[in-house]
């Protein structure tokens, strides 16, 4: 019987990660290669940034470091939940190619197998990079345990929150069967609006960023606060508190998504 324990899922996974880590060091040279490309590739997307700071002062009223605030923070939620559960990504190859009732049959939690298959420990090229670049952002924050704490939470929640998107939204798949475009449009295309100040966006973007699909608590109203700013749409400065029950939150449904997929699959029999 098959231990359905968070402990238990938690060494499961560990077991099925650590599988694949020894696969990619095998071959060193392509593993160092793969996770320096990973790095270059992200930072490239800020260097752009940077490259736009030459020609304008402020965006929507953010310098550049408070920009790599909100980048770094976003970043490195995503890039975390992308790491440990991106291959959740992956269920609707899984479903078409049969693989995913050998799954069913194994003792170890679904989930837990969808999540490790494929470990890439290589993302930590961007989580590197992300991390960098937060730093960068942090080092003119006038710090204080407060504001330590709040950055805390906010990463833990940023994580969170894209591990509910990556898992909720890639459900679809046991209805679709392939719409993983579908997901990367809610994550990755999530993370790249939050790269940015909301005051870009109108206002219904913004609200729609907190009320529906709530990406902005991965980053803007904690940010927000570290760097001693009122949010322009209105929100209560109490919003910067919320990342992490938002996220838990949104487990929390993702779960629920998730056990109504698994009910509804029906094997393809192949």
């Amino acid at each position: 019987m098959a231990d359905l324990s968070v402990l238990g899922a938690a060494g499961d996974y560990r077991r099925i990660a650590a599988m694949w880590v020894r696969s990619a060091l095998a071959y060193r040279g392509s593993f160092v290669t793969m996770t320096i490309s990973s790095f270059l590739m992200t930072f490239l997307d800020f260097v752009a940034i940077g490259l736009m700071f030459h020609v304008i002062d402020r965006l929507a009223g953010f310098e550049l470091w408070q920009v790599a605030l909100l980048y770094g923070a976003s970043g490195i939620g995503i890039g975390i939940a992308d790491m440990v559960i991106g291959s959740v990504e992956l269920i609707g190859q899984h479903i078409r190619m049969g693989t995913l009732d050998a799954m069913l049959v194994r003792p170890v939690p679904l989930l837990v197998q969808v999540c490790a298959d494929r470990f890439a420990l290589r993302r930590l090229g961007r989580i590197s990079q992300t991390v960098i670049v937060f730093g960068y952002g942090a080092w003119h924050v006038d710090w204080d345990l407060a504001k330590v704490a709040v950055a805390v939470l906010m990463c833990v929640g940023a994580v969170a929150i894209f591990f509910a998107l990556f898992v909720g939204v890639s459900c679809v798949q046991f209805w679709t069967h392939d719409a993983s475009e579908i997901a990367n449009a809610f994550t990755y295309g999530g993370n790249t609006m939050t790269q940015y100040p909301l005051t870009i966006f109108p206002t219904e973007v913004a609200k729609s960023l907190t009320f529906v699909i709530p990406v902005a608590f991965t980053n803007w109203y904690s940010c927000l606060y570290l760097l001693d700013r009122p949010d322009p749409f209105g929100a209560p400065a109490w919003f910067a508190l919320l990342p992490l029950p938002v996220g838990a939150l949104m487990v929390g449904l993702a779960l629920l998504v998730w056990r109504a997929g698994v009910r509804t699959y029906t094997s393809t029999g192949s």
